[in-house]
């Protein structure tokens, strides 16, 4: 790809969709910062909070699927553009809205006008970008769609200060609706060139496939709960359990988003080297697990570490999915690519519903006390959400333990001829340390 070709390409296709995904991450996360002026303005409880900002991931997950389908038929800037539309109407609706009902209606419009964004941004990437530079150019597309969080800390506070959040709302909805009309004026449209004889592009074809299912639900569990921390109850927690002021809240939070952002380019960088020595990405996304659920224990159990460490690894794991979908675009022919993350995302955002409703429901267990609910209510809902996700990493780590104990069973009990067998039976990738079993490919 020649120097001016690749810039043209990326001020028309790259850009567009990347604004696009900017704009669903600021949809995403806003509420955490809007939403004591949502519950003052319209006497909304945690119960009505948390379904009020989780029904954005509900919708979205079961959009995933048929957007998938319409992006590999249809191709991603007819499907983002039509679609951003939606999420334009949406948020006008919301900021026009003085009932739950109606707030709910405009959220869920939201969610459905986004539901592309991401994935349609990274079929883009994969029908007009060099297949190598895929993860990297993936790991740009959220670093640069995760400024959206950065946005909804306190530049957007600073906007709060002289209008309201209904006039925020009718921004963004102008915004929306002008990018959806640049992504289909100018990104240009490509065909699909399809091997339909070798690989049939069905559904079937990625939820038959066991080294999906073996990735995907930690790949939910981890980033679908950053996603619902983040995106509501880390604002609550800093405040009912950590005792921030406003000021210092919009601090933490602003923070977080910009390790947020610069999480997508380190895991990018990442997946996009440890690739080239051989490595899978299943591997990082496995650490990536590890090191998230140690971060929400230290929360859970009020470690005597500043808060911004662990909240830190919240925010880094919410663009986890840079290494997820590096994982599956190595499963699937490029044919796929839609489905394929499209199935993936309806388990990321089904579980951050989930995680995001459900804290609300175990929070009203607990009575408030001057608006503020206890601690213990908090480390329960957390504590289930961390349970969850070591039962998911036990599952991911099976082939792993079964190619370990065949190892340990080969060393203690081989004859000297069959040495040869026994390191072909460990699967040593070149210059790595790590073991994995010679029927790597078929388990995962």
């Amino acid at each position: 790809m020649q120097v001016s070709g690749a810039w043209r390409l990326t001020a028309r296709v790259f850009l567009p969709f990347a604004a696009g995904y900017y704009l669903s991450y600021l949809f995403r996360t806003i509420n955490a910062l809007i939403a004591s002026r949502l519950s003052s303005d319209t006497g909304l409880g945690s119960a009505d909070l948390g379904l009020l900002t989780s029904v954005y991931f509900l919708v979205f997950a079961a959009a995933q699927i048929p957007v998938g389908i319409l992006l590999d038929r249809f191709g991603p800037r007819r499907v983002q553009s039509v679609l951003l539309l939606l999420a334009a109407v949406g948020a006008g609706v919301f900021a026009a809205s003085t009932g739950f009902l109606s707030l709910l209606i405009a959220r869920a419009m939201i969610g459905l006008g986004v539901a592309a964004a991401l994935t349609a941004g990274l079929k883009s990437i994969i029908l007009w970008f060099p297949r190598e530079r895929v993860a990297l150019l993936n790991g740009y597309m959220i670093m640069l769609g995760s400024l959206g969080a950065v946005t909804a800390t306190a530049p957007v506070e600073h906007l709060l200060a002289w209008m309201g959040w209904r006039q925020l709302f009718g921004i963004l909805a102008a915004a929306t609706g002008a990018t959806a009309a640049l992504i289909y004026v100018v990104v240009p449209e490509r065909g699909i060139v399809s091997s339909m004889a070798s690989t049939p592009a069905t559904l079937s074809s990625v939820f038959g496939d066991r080294r999906f299912w073996r990735t995907a639900p930690l790949s939910a569990a981890c980033i679908g709960s950053a996603w619902s921390l983040q995106g509501l109850w880390a604002s609550p927690w800093m405040t009912d359990v950590e005792g921030l002021d406003r000021a210092s809240l919009v601090r933490q939070l602003f923070m977080m988003s910009i390790v947020l952002s610069g999480g997508a380019w380190l895991f990018g960088m990442t997946v996009h080297c440890i690739k080239r020595r051989g490595i899978g990405a299943e591997t990082i996304l496995a650490l990536v697990a590890v090191l998230f659920i140690a971060a929400e224990f230290a929360l859970i159990l009020r470690a005597p570490l500043p808060s911004i460490l662990p909240w830190s690894v919240v925010a880094i794991v919410g663009t986890a999915t840079v290494v997820s979908f590096a994982a599956i675009a190595d499963y699937f022919p490029p044919e796929l690519a839609g489905r394929a993350n499209g199935a993936l995302n309806v388990l990321h955002f089904g579980w951050a519903f989930l995680a995001q409703y459900a804290t609300g429901l175990i929070l009203e267990q607990w009575s408030a006390n001057d608006g503020h609910r206890s601690v213990q209510a908090y480390q329960v809902a957390f504590g289930l959400n961390v349970a969850l996700q070591i039962a998911a990493l036990v599952w991911f780590a099976m082939p792993w333990r079964r190619s370990i104990a065949s190892w340990m069973t080969s060393i203690l009990f081989f004859k000297p001829t069959d040495v040869s067998c026994a390191v072909e039976s460990v699967g040593l990738y070149e210059d790595s340390v790590i073991l994995l079993p010679a029927d790597h490919d078929a388990e995962w």
